[in-house]
């Protein structure tokens, strides 16, 4: 008889029973569904995450497949579709935010060594925002266009993953520039962002702090030069300019001098011009800075093409909020555990391995160790040879 644990047990395992239960202390001390735990609902949306079930009679219906993998994984009865759509419903979806930026803690310190091609020890981040569709019939309250609905995942990341700091989840109508004030900045980190961001008063506010940002200057934006640096041509780089902004009321916002520097993306022919407080990095190291920033797109695709946050299992805004924050506690905890168990090859990999496996009896890193081919080639088979 085979005594190991579920494979959906082990990554379940990432998140100890204790941390559920404060954050959930925290939150909502009584339960409105009291036969059905809070660890339970986690098991149920994880799960669905992995396997990428389309809704809720299909989590239920896969789960209560195996009645007694239910019992093992804690289970009391059988998973109901009407439990399991009314604790997405009524539960606070903070205990899922809550629980996601304790696995971001645990996470960025795996990836705290990760080697980006800079000589620069500092944090680095990149922001961004990326807008997930929905249906305006059924998400009447995430309207902002006239025949569209959806909502906007503001996300800051650590580079070296990467792993987010901090998401916020807020309607399609707010601007990226807005979630700026709610931010606190780290004093000598960098600060990656798209000219959606590009506001002066915004900007003073990341340099007061003590912490640089570099951006990429509007199309529109009038500059005064005070004084130019040599730049390697070869290199792509067009011009490496210190100046002020021009307009009265931008000087007025950010006094300081800005580096502006223009270069020619050698893959791709297109033309940048970027702005940064810092004087003291060379213009190659701005230029390579602001194309890092890319790895955030890189981020939300993934999200967005590996894990179920583009159909969701509830229409109220608690419900997908929560899938949203249980959809990142998943990534998280697949990051985690290619870090802890030093796995090959992509986060993508581990997923594909996890998904097909949730209620196989294998330690993890057996199962999603890499297994060379060959070595089914050389195992003795039972087929007689032919010649």
């Amino acid at each position: 008889m085979n005594s190991g644990r579920f494979v959906l047990s082990q990554v379940i395992d990432l998140v100890h029973r204790q941390t559920l239960e404060r954050i959930v202390k925290r939150f909502e001390p009584t339960s409105s569904v009291r036969h059905f735990g809070f660890r339970q609902q986690f098991i149920c949306m994880v799960f669905a995450q992995l396997t990428w079930r389309d809704g809720l009679r299909d989590i239920a219906t896969c789960l209560n497949s195996k009645p007694s993998t239910l019992h093992h994984l804690g289970f009391t009865g059988p998973v109901a579709k009407p439990t399991l759509a009314d604790a997405n419903e009524s539960r606070d979806r903070r205990i899922w935010e809550d629980l996601a930026k304790h696995l971001m803690r645990k996470a960025r310190p795996l990836y705290a060594g990760e080697d980006l091609g800079l000589d620069l020890e500092k944090a680095i981040y990149a922001l961004d925002s990326t807008t997930i569709d929905l249906t305006l019939t059924l998400f009447l309250w995430a309207d902002f266009r006239q025949t569209k609905a959806g909502i906007k995942m503001h996300t800051q990341i650590d580079l070296r993953g990467p792993i987010p700091t901090c998401i916020d989840i807020t309607g399609a109508r707010q601007h990226d520039v807005g979630w700026l004030d709610g931010l606190s900045f780290e004093p000598g980190a960098f600060y990656l962002m798209d000219r959606g961001y590009m506001d002066f008063v915004r900007l003073a506010l990341i340099a007061r702090a003590g912490a640089f940002f570099v951006t990429r200057a509007k199309s529109n934006l009038q500059f005064t030069r005070h004084y130019s640096m040599s730049v390697e041509r070869l290199k792509g780089l067009r011009s490496d300019h210190v100046g002020k902004p021009t307009l009265e009321k931008s000087r007025k916002a950010f006094p300081m001098l800005l580096p502006r520097v223009r270069y020619i993306d050698l893959e791709t022919g297109k033309e940048f011009v970027s702005l940064t407080n810092n004087l003291e990095i060379p213009a190659p190291t701005v230029a390579l800075l602001y194309k890092l920033r890319w790895r955030i797109e890189l981020f939300f695709r993934w999200i967005k093409g590996h894990l179920r946050i583009k159909h969701y299992y509830g229409t109220s805004p608690n419900a997908v909020k929560t899938q949203i924050w249980t959809a990142i506690c998943t990534y998280l905890m697949i990051a985690i555990l290619n870090k802890q168990l030093r796995l090959p090859g992509t986060l993508h990999r581990t997923l594909q391995v996890l998904s097909v496996h949730p209620f196989e009896k294998v330690p993890l890193n057996e199962l999603l160790a890499e297994t060379d081919p060959r070595s089914f080639m050389n195992q003795d088979s039972n087929q007689l040879d032919l010649f």
